[in-house]
C-alpha cells in the first residue's frame, strides 16, 4: 500500500518504526511505495512555485523560465533518489561498527522513512518565500533528526546507547552529503551552464 507509514511516523514514530522493521521491505518496494512519491512533492512544488508564483524583488516580480525550472527540478529529483540510496548504503556500511546485523534493504528503509518530514514540507515551495521556507524547513529538519535517533536502535536492533552513537554518525554523514550537494550545485551553475534563467513578469 502506497505511503502506508507516513501518518504513523508523524504521530507514533516508535510504534511505526517497529512496524517498518517487521515488514522487511525490499529496496524496490521501499522506493515504489514511498520514496518515488514523496521525493516528487518538493520537486513539483518547486517547479510550480518558481514558474507560476515567483519572487518579488523591489517593485519587480521575477520567475524562473519553464525550461530552467524543469531542468533544475529533474536534477533535484534524481539527486533525492540517489541521496536516499547513498545514505542507506552508508548506514549499512557503518552498521557492523555498532554491532548491527541488518541488511541493505533495512538500512535504505531507515534512510527513506527518516527523510519523510523533509519530503512532506517540500509542499511549501509552492510559495517560494525564503524566510517561511527556512522556518518550516528547520522544523522539518528537527523532526527528521528526532526520527533518526528513535529509528536507528529499533531498525538496527541495537541498544539505545549504541543507537545514539550510530545515529550521530549517520547525521554526520548526512551533513557531509549536504555540503557536497551544495558544492556540486555551485560548480554546475558556474561551470556547467545550469544556472537558473530568470524572467521579469512586471
Amino acid at each position: 500500500m502506497l505511503l502506508t507509514h507516513v501518518w504513523g511516523l508523524l504521530v507514533r514514530p516508535k510504534v511505526e518504526w517497529k512496524s517498518i522493521r517487521d515488514e522487511h521491505c525490499t529496496v524496490g518496494k521501499c522506493y515504489c511505495s514511498h520514496v518515488l512519491f514523496l521525493a516528487a512533492i518538493p520537486v513539483i512544488a518547486y517547479f510550480f512555485g518558481t514558474t507560476k508564483v515567483g519572487w518579488v524583488i523591489g517593485t519587480k516580480s521575477v520567475r524562473l523560465s519553464t525550461e530552467s525550472a524543469l531542468q533544475i527540478s529533474a536534477l533535484t529529483y534524481i539527486t533525492l533518489l540517489v541521496g536516499v540510496f547513498i545514505m542507506g548504503k552508508s548506514i549499512h556500511w557503518m552498521s557492523q561498527t555498532y554491532g548491527a546485523k541488518q541488511n541493505l534493504p533495512q538500512s535504505i528503509a531507515l534512510a527513506a522513512y527518516t527523510a519523510t518530514p523533509l519530503f512532506l514540507t517540500g509542499i511549501m515551495l509552492l510559495y517560494p518565500i525564503p524566510w517561511l521556507n527556512l522556518l518550516v524547513g528547520l522544523v522539518a529538519l528537527a523532526y527528521t533528526v528526532y526520527l533518526l535517533y528513535t529509528g536507528v536502535p529499533i531498525m538496527m536492533k541495537i541498544s539505545q546507547e549504541r543507537g545514539f552513537l550510530f545515529a550521530s554518525a549517520v547525521l554526520g554523514v548526512g551533513l557531509v552529503m549536504l555540503v557536497g550537494v551544495l558544492a556540486a550545485t555551485v560548480v554546475l551553475w558556474d561551470v556547467g551552464g545550469l544556472a537558473p534563467s530568470f524572467i521579469n513578469v512586471s
